[in-house]
C-alpha cells in the first residue's frame, strides 16, 4: 500500500467557487498519477458548473459555478468518478528532450551549487541531466514545469534571497524539485544551466511543448551549440 496515498480524497473549501481535492500526503508519483487521472476524468464527464480543472503534486483545484452546481454535487461526481478509472483510458506520456547549456553564463549559480553539494561543476551537470523526470505539474508561469526525482547529491535549499529577474530558459534547482522558466520573471531556484528552446509560444496552436505526466531529458549542449539553436528559435 503507498503510505503516502490517502485511503478516500480530502475535500475543502477554497473561497466560494473552489473545491481543493486532496489525495495524497506528498511527492510521489502513483499521488500524482491519482491527480491527474481524476483531472482527466472530470474533464472528459464535462459535469454542469465545473469551470476549470487544476492539476497539481497531490491535489487538484476544481473550480465551479455556484449558480449551476455545489459542493456536495461535486463530491458526489468526484467519488463516483475515482471508482471509474480502472475502466477510463489513460494518454500515453511523451520524453521530451531539453538541450542545456551548464556552463559559464547559462549557469550562474553552478560553483554554489558545486560548493555545497561537495562536487565539481562538471560532475553537477551530468548527475542532473542523467534521470528522466515526471512533469508532477506546469504552473506558477505558462509552462513553468515542476519535476519529481531529483537525485539527491543535488539537494539544495532555496535561495535565501530570490532574483528580480531570472533569464527566460533558466533551469533551476531547489531542495527536490528542478524546474525551467519559461519566461523571464523572479525566483528563488539556484539556476545551474539554461535552454535556448522557447517553452511557451502563444501564437502556436500548442503554445506548451509538454504536460503534466509527461517526461523531461536535459541533454547537455556547448556554448556553441546553444547560440546556433537559439538562433533557429529566432527564426
Amino acid at each position: 500500500m503507498n503510505n503516502h496515498m490517502y485511503p478516500k480524497p480530502i475535500f475543502r473549501n477554497a473561497g466560494d467557487r473552489g473545491l481543493l481535492v486532496e489525495y495524497g500526503s506528498d511527492i510521489d508519483p502513483a499521488v500524482n498519477q491519482k491527480v491527474r487521472s481524476m483531472a482527466a476524468a472530470l474533464q472528459n464527464h464535462r459535469s454542469d458548473g465545473v469551470v476549470d480543472v487544476v492539476p497539481a503534486y497531490r491535489s487538484m483545484l476544481v473550480v465551479y459555478d455556484p449558480a449551476a452546481t455545489d459542493i456536495d454535487a461535486l463530491q458526489k461526481v468526484l467519488l463516483t468518478l475515482e471508482k471509474q478509472l480502472p475502466e477510463l483510458p489513460v494518454s500515453t506520456p511523451v520524453v521530451v528532450d531539453i538541450p542545456v547549456c551548464y556552463e559559464g553564463e547559462y549557469g550562474p549559480d553552478m560553483d554554489a551549487v558545486a560548493s555545497r553539494t561537495g562536487l565539481t561543476a562538471q560532475e553537477v551537470a551530468r548527475i542532473h541531466s542523467r534521470p528522466e523526470y515526471m512533469i508532477y505539474m506546469i504552473g506558477f508561469t505558462p509552462g513553468f514545469p515542476f519535476l519529481g526525482g531529483l537525485p539527491k547529491s543535488l539537494h539544495v535549499p532555496r535561495l535565501e534571497t530570490p532574483r528580480l529577474s531570472v533569464p527566460a530558459g533558466s533551469v533551476a534547482i531547489a531542495n527536490n524539485q528542478t524546474g525551467i522558466y519559461p519566461q523571464s520573471t523572479p525566483g528563488g531556484w539556484h539556476l545551474i544551466g539554461q535552454t535556448p528552446l522557447r517553452l511557451f509560444t502563444p501564437e502556436r496552436t500548442n503554445p506548451i511543448p509538454y504536460q503534466p505526466g509527461d517526461r523531461i531529458r536535459f541533454r547537455p549542449i556547448s556554448p556553441l551549440d546553444f547560440h546556433r539553436l537559439a538562433a533557429e528559435e529566432a527564426a
